[in-house]
Formats: C-alpha cells, sequence, structure tokens
C-alpha cells in the first residue's frame, strides 16, 4: 500500500516514476492563464492568514462548503478569519475523492511542510503554524511563486485596466515576468450589464467618443497597441457559446446606438454583434501575433439569490449544453481562408465536447507552426484526474500530444501551483504505463523530452517567451 501523497503519488509504474522525478519535477512553471492580481505580485503582498490567502475568493471551496452545509456567514460573509478557516478544515475530510482533497494536501505539504491532515481537529494548530509562517519573506507573494519554479505569469486583464502593475514588476529587478492577458468579453457581449459603465470608461481611457461601431473598434485597437508595448501576446475569451453570423456595418451601429439608449435588443442583432465583434479583434490579435484563448461552454451565475446579496463569480456556473461546432467551424474558416487566423488555444467545459474540439483543432493548423491550433488542458470542472487523463487520450488518440502547451491555473489563489505538478504525474503515469504494458518503447531519454516539452517548454516556444 503506497502511503498518502507519498513521493510516487499518482505513479503507478517505476517507469512513471522515473519520468515524473527525473525530468518533469524540475521544470519551471509558465502560468499561461490565470486570475492572480497583479498588484498583490508587483507590491509582494503580506496575508494577514491562511484564510485571506487560501480560502478569499476561491469559489471550488465555496461550493464545497456549501454542499457540505456550511452557511453562506463562514464563506462570504464577515465572521473572523480563524471561524472561516475551521469551517474548511470541517468540510475538508468530506471531499474525499473530490479533486479538493489532494489539492488542500498537496499545498499544506509543497508550500508549508504540513503532513498532518486538515480536519476539524487540527484546524487550530495548522491555523497557526501558517500564521507564524506569513509573518516571513518567503511565504509573502512573490515568495510562493518562487517556491513553485514559477517563471512565467499571464494575468487576465480588461481593455480598459492601466497595467500599471505589470509595468511595475517588470522594471524591478525579479526574475519572474508578469505579462497582461487582453479579456474584452465585456465588450462583445453588448447585453451585458456592465457594458455601458465600460464603454463609458474605455471613452475616457482613449479620450474619444464611441458611437459607432468602426470606433468601438479603433478604440480597442489602441488598447491592444498598449497591452503589446508592456508584453501582451495573448487574448482570451470566456464566452458560453461562440456565434459566427454574416453581419452588416449598418446594422452594427444601430445595435451600438439603440444599447447606448437603452433600448431592448433582439436576440439576432446581440448575436450579430458579438459575432462582428470577435471576428474584427482576431484579426487583430493576427496582426499582432498573438494567441487567441477560446474558453467555452460554461453557463454562469444562476443562483440569483447569491448573485443580488453576494455578487457575480462565486461558484454558482455550471456547464452548459451548448452547441459548439457550427459556430467554431464558421469563425475558424472565416480566418483561415482570409489567412488572418492566429495562434489559437480552444478550451471546452462540457465533456461531451472532447473529440469535438480534439479533432476542430487539425482542420486549421497550416504548417506555419507545430501545433498552431491547440486544444487546451483540461479546463475548470474538468481540470480533475479524470478529466485531465480523458483529455491527454483524446488528444492523443485525435492530435499530437507532443506538441500540447501543458497545464495553467485558471485560478485566483497563490497556492494553486501544485496543479501543475498534479497534471505533471498524471501524465507521466499515462506515458509510464504505456511503456510497461509494451506499448511505447523503453526509451527514456525520448520520452523524457517529449515531457518536458509539454510540461514547460512547448509553451515558451509557442508564447514567444
Amino acid at each position: 500500500m503506497k502511503p498518502f501523497l507519498g513521493k510516487d503519488f499518482l505513479l503507478e509504474t517505476k517507469t512513471a516514476s522515473r519520468l515524473f522525478h527525473d525530468f518533469a519535477k524540475a521544470m519551471p512553471i509558465i502560468d499561461y492563464h490565470n486570475h492572480l492580481p497583479p498588484d498583490e505580485i508587483a507590491n509582494n503582498k503580506q496575508y494577514r492568514s491562511i484564510t485571506e490567502l487560501w480560502l478569499q475568493g476561491d469559489h471550488y471551496k465555496w461550493r464545497a462548503m456549501r454542499a457540505n452545509g456550511i452557511h453562506e456567514k463562514y464563506i462570504t460573509g464577515d465572521t473572523s478569519d480563524r471561524e472561516k478557516f475551521r469551517q474548511w478544515a470541517k468540510t475538508v475530510p468530506n471531499t474525499l475523492r473530490n479533486p479538493l482533497f489532494h489539492w488542500t494536501h498537496l499545498e499544506l505539504q509543497r508550500y508549508f511542510g504540513i503532513n498532518e491532515l486538515l480536519n476539524e481537529h487540527s484546524s487550530d494548530a495548522i491555523f497557526d503554524q501558517i500564521q507564524q509562517d506569513l509573518q516571513k519573506p518567503e511565504f509573502f507573494a512573490k515568495g510562493l511563486l518562487k517556491k513553485m519554479n514559477v517563471e512565467w505569469i499571464c494575468t487576465t486583464d480588461l481593455p480598459t485596466d492601466d497595467l500599471r502593475w505589470h509595468k511595475e514588476q517588470n522594471q524591478s529587478s525579479d526574475s519572474l515576468k508578469m505579462f497582461p492577458t487582453f479579456r474584452p468579453d465585456k465588450f462583445i457581449v453588448i447585453n451585458n450589464p456592465e457594458f455601458l459603465i465600460l464603454l463609458e470608461k474605455l471613452e475616457a481611457v482613449v479620450q474619444c467618443d464611441i458611437s459607432a461601431f468602426d470606433q468601438l473598434l479603433a478604440a480597442l485597437q489602441d488598447r491592444i497597441d498598449y497591452f503589446h508595448s508592456l508584453g501582451c501576446r495573448l487574448a482570451d475569451h470566456g464566452l458560453g457559446q461562440l456565434f459566427a453570423t454574416d453581419f452588416s456595418a449598418t446594422n452594427l451601429d444601430r445595435t451600438l446606438q439603440k444599447r447606448k439608449g437603452n433600448q431592448p435588443l433582439s436576440p439576432s442583432e446581440v448575436i450579430d454583434f458579438q459575432s462582428a465583434m470577435l471576428y474584427h479583434l482576431a484579426k487583430m490579435y493576427h496582426k499582432k501575433g498573438w494567441t487567441m484563448q477560446l474558453h467555452l461552454g460554461a453557463i454562469r451565475d444562476t443562483n440569483t439569490r447569491l448573485l443580488t446579496h453576494v455578487g457575480a463569480d462565486v461558484g454558482c456556473d455550471s456547464i452548459g449544453d451548448f452547441a459548439q461546432a457550427e459556430g467554431l467551424v464558421h469563425f475558424l474558416d472565416s480566418l483561415d481562408k482570409e489567412n488572418k487566423l492566429t495562434q489559437t488555444i480552444l478550451y471546452n467545459l462540457n465533456p461531451r465536447d472532447n473529440e469535438l474540439f480534439a479533432t476542430m483543432i487539425g482542420n486549421y493548423n497550416d504548417g506555419s507552426s507545430a501545433g498552431k491550433i491547440q486544444w487546451g488542458a483540461a479546463w475548470w470542472f474538468l481540470d480533475q484526474k479524470d478529466g485531465i487523463e480523458k483529455q491527454l487520450n483524446t488528444l492523443s488518440n485525435l492530435g499530437l500530444l507532443s506538441q500540447f502547451v501543458g497545464m495553467l491555473t485558471d485560478s485566483r489563489s497563490f497556492l494553486s501551483f501544485p496543479r501543475h505538478e498534479y497534471f505533471r504525474r498524471i501524465l507521466c503515469n499515462l506515458i509510464g504505463t504505456d511503456v510497461e504494458q509494451g506499448l511505447l518503447p523503453n526509451d527514456i531519454p525520448w520520452l523524457g523530452t517529449i515531457v518536458e516539452n509539454i510540461c514547460y517548454k512547448n509553451a515558451r516556444a509557442y508564447f514567444g517567451f
């Protein structure tokens, strides 16, 4: 019987163990998609408690706590940090077989050297031990990233952000590099509640009135140029479904003017506007040589009660059952036939779409670079052992696993980086098992090179880092 989270955790064969420990383990981390606050990195924030560092903003944990019968006051309310941590500790034993059980104890081990299981009996002692650690500089924001060998961070930023913290970080002497990612979704989904507020803010930033569609595009191009000057090389979109329709400039101007006048829009107007925005933005990304990420399939903020009383992004999202294939084909093909399709990473949230996405990427590779169109890592509800294995196996069956750009955290937590280790162990286990079953040759140097590439080197080359 193997020990829990022992040296060979998730590694079922000697070959898997060798691949992980000799090749994957030491690879630096390029986290090319996350939601970490840039100011906390630039200012090297010191956290007041493990609760602020670990629980504040982590909707994975919030969902588990609610499912365990924990009152909302201990989740997003104003109770003390210690009491919130106690309630999380009380929940942890009941997360067995959920990835949170693994992640929780991996994070306690990797960052704080704590091997004790977290539960309501160990809660206070663990809280106090970590409280002492958090007084030391190596447990400030940058120290936590250094512990995990994080080399590059790409945050997720609104077009109106001034990016002052990225400038400050990259002017410092730190080896850690932090670059922005352009996330214009709230300008694409024209009927979202924040559209007019952000449009007004964009007008102030670019110092220009925006009353026509071309003016909106010009303003966003201005911001793309600014982001690019500060090292941005990625754009990101999180949409339930990708629409790709034929549209007319006249109708787009009318739609924008109606929205500015608070007039209701028809479904076709909303879809045409989204289609046009994404199409034109994608061509801008191509001109800059950026990578475009498309996260598709989430249905968000489904709980009106919590949305009203707590706010958005509090753990009330789910997998949507949107149709994806037709829109993707129309969108990608319209860009490809004009030679305007940039490097693209597709992520699906619904596992029923695994084969769909894995085959879609093969349609638009053009030989200009290896793995130009990527199927991204198992995302959100799927970034657990079963979901990661399915993504890796499906990509292997229908594409080139060897050209995959690997894992990311997609997280708001500075303690989430052991997810890269989790992924690497699963990857090595799959390959190692194939070797020992005679499905792959026992050529460790060759396989080790592929493992290193997937864990780090492919991403470094793909993004130009």
